[in-house]
């Protein structure tokens, strides 16, 4: 049984040979660089220690630098499983989800009758290359010649010209034997409408030869010498050779080039992908006159995981850029996404390159955007959401995009961020107010009075509650050192929000276990002997009753743990009203009730002296509680006054 000869190049676009031979060896993982495609092992098909045996992933072959062993995942299944090729193919066919294209006797045939139309397109190829040497091609070179393009650049790239003549290349391919059903089936002529000859589909144009992944020929791009053309590019119709729904520019080229860490940029067109190439970006595509489509995508992300589309920054590009989106979208899997760059507008690649410098162009590739900001600008740009129908749009707009996404852990990232977006956009700074809600009559609450003013939890602001407790903690700490080692972790993990307490809290964990004397010189030496004075002095902090029994190691103890309870749980409480504050704007459900009762008991819990937890108590006749202590104080100074009573 014969095969199409596209089915075995789409068998190997879609296998991943060293998954094929994963199975059979076991990778030096010093060696191998995974990222790069670039594995090494122990041969499997000969006896050795050394990981000589090689895989070229992204070119699709091994070798062997032992025994000599070479070829592709096919001829691995072969020599591997022992099975002949229809058997291997039908193996890897099977693993990639293809199924078996039905037997064709005439398979063979066609696979020669596709060689003779590339062998006819390199004839092209050569001709339009003399023809751009020639005298008619001069304005062709001097256009060239602007655009940068040396002659280095145009053999490298096969650069050609197309004569205006209607029958010129007809008559040399004719002339060197070439059947006219031949020529017009590799799309190089076009039957006339009149009865006449059928004339060249390529006139006056400068010639970019289109390749496969494999380096033939299989169409061309021709871009018009005269300005008045309809058609400013013009490429090839759809033949048994060229797809071009499934062929990139300068693909084979940019494979090796990304294989080699070069970053994948997709350019809008042939000049593009040339400036970029020449100017040090070797590793450049682009699609052929249309939006990118879901077989180049996957084409794409078989040479790399990110590749890196390069538009202009003008509307016809973030178009483009949109257009990706929603076909990528559905396709994206953990690890294949797309990344944007948008250029300046008004400049493509080549322009951005010869007026700036490569580096201006390797900038922007470092800088560019992941896709959810791109998606983020389309549904928000230009836009203005001041009510709750327009907000209420864009959420469902929003999830109607992300709903596409297949990968369960990515659509949930992509949720998040957008999320997280969502609320840049719709905060905003929290209005002053005169007072709580109440009820219509009620009087709000006092003012402060005159005395409170100037007080620090009235003019502190809002971090002043923060700032009061970090004091406190510090101030223990330094009047019981070494205390500091059971408390480590949670004030290392505590961030304060005073600069001076910050410098005295890492003095503190830099000297843990040192004598009080060596902590007090520190802690001097860190933020200065005024500042210690005016934090021990603090009113608040003076009348902390710890701090007012020096000595005392489980009350200073005690005093620690309490403050830093209710930091963390104001923090928290903090944290899930701001999340709450964001959720509202959406559709709330009985489980933000939930998790604001959960933070504020948290929060009511730890500002509880923990003493109380550790006090009993007695229960009185009447059914009330009575501290067990109290009660016994009491008891005991009844009995002295009772002894102590005069008699009459």
């Amino acid at each position: 049984m014969s095969l199409p000869p596209n089915f075995l190049d789409d068998l190997r676009t879609r296998t991943s040979l060293s998954q094929v031979v994963g199975r059979k060896v076991l990778w030096d993982t010093r060696k191998s660089n995974q990222a790069k495609g670039d594995m090494w092992a122990p041969c499997p098909f000969h006896q050795e220690k050394s990981a000589s045996f090689h895989v070229d992933d992204r070119k699709g072959y091994y070798y062997c630098f032992g025994c000599h062993a070479k070829g592709d995942a096919i001829s691995f299944v072969r020599e591997s499983e022992n099975v002949g090729f229809m058997e291997a193919v039908e193996i890897l066919a099977a693993e990639a989800g293809m199924p078996m294209p039905a037997r064709d006797p005439q398979a063979q045939e066609k696979a020669d009758h596709r060689t003779r139309l590339v062998d006819v397109m390199e004839q092209a190829v050569r001709f339009y290359r003399l023809q751009l040497r020639s005298g008619a091609g001069s304005a062709a070179r001097d256009y060239l010649t602007r655009r940068g393009l040396n002659e280095t650049t145009q053999d490298r790239f096969n650069i050609g010209f197309a004569p205006p003549g209607w029958q010129t290349l007809w008559d040399h391919l004719t002339g060197q034997g070439v059947s006219p059903e031949q020529i017009v089936e590799a799309g190089l002529a076009k039957p006339s409408q009149k009865g006449g000859k059928p004339y060249d589909t390529f006139r006056n144009r400068i010639m970019f030869p289109i390749r496969d992944a494999r380096g033939r020929a299989i169409a061309f791009g021709g871009r018009a010498m005269d300005p008045d053309d309809n058609a400013k590019y013009l490429n090839s119709p759809e033949t048994p050779l060229f797809d071009k729904s499934r062929t990139l520019y300068n693909q084979g080229p940019a494979r090796e080039a990304a294989g080699k860490g070069q970053p994948l940029i997709v350019a809008e067109g042939y000049m593009d992908v040339i400036a970029l190439a020449t100017g040090g970006f070797e590793a450049a595509v682009a699609p052929l006159g249309t939006a990118v489509t879901e077989s180049q995508l996957q084409m794409l992300w078989r040479i790399t995981d990110e590749p890196i589309l390069a538009l202009d920054g003008d509307k016809a590009g973030l178009k483009a850029a949109y257009r990706v989106i929603d076909t990528a979208l559905p396709l994206l899997e953990s690890g294949k996404s797309l990344r944007f760059v948008l250029l300046p507008e008004g400049q493509d690649p080549d322009d951005l390159i010869r007026s700036s410098g490569r580096e201006a162009m390797r900038a922007l590739v470092e800088a560019a955007q992941p896709m959810v900001q791109l998606l983020w600008r389309r549904e928000t740009e230009g836009r203005v959401f001041d009510s709750p129908e327009r907000k209420a749009a864009l959420d469902k707009t929003l999830r109607e995009r992300i709903r596409t996404i297949q990968d369960p852990s990515l659509r949930s990232h992509y949720g998040e961020e957008i999320k997280r977006l969502r609320w840049d956009l719709f905060r905003s700074p929290a209005k002053p107010r005169s007072g709580t809600f109440r009820r219509f009559g009620q009087p709000g609450p006092a003012k402060p009075a005159e005395n409170t003013r100037a007080s620090m939890l009235v003019s502190g602001g809002k971090d002043v509650e923060l700032r009061l407790r970090e004091a406190v903690i510090l101030a223990a700490l330094l009047s019981t050192p070494d205390l500091i080692s059971e408390f480590e972790a949670q004030i290392d993990d505590m961030s304060c929000v005073d600069p001076d307490h910050a410098a005295l809290r890492a003095c503190l964990l830099q000297h843990v276990g040192a004598s009080a004397e060596t902590v007090r010189a520190a802690a001097d030496a860190t933020v200065g002997g005024d500042a210690l004075e005016m934090l021990c002095r603090a009113r608040h902090v003076a009348i902390t009753p710890c701090l007012r029994k020096p000595g005392d190691h489980d009350l200073v103890r005690l005093t620690i743990a309490e403050e830093l309870a209710k930091l963390e749980a104001g923090i928290g409480l903090d944290a899930e009203i701001a999340e709450a504050a964001e959720d509202l704007d959406g559709a709330a459900d009985e489980s933000l009730t939930w998790r604001l009762s959960q933070a504020a008991q948290a929060r009511q819990s730890a500002q509880r002296a923990q003493s109380e937890d550790k006090t009993e108590y007695d229960l009185g006749p009447n059914g009330a509680a009575i501290n067990r202590e109290e009660r016994s104080a009491f008891a005991a100074l009844m009995e002295t006054i009772r002894f102590d009573k005069p008699r009459g």
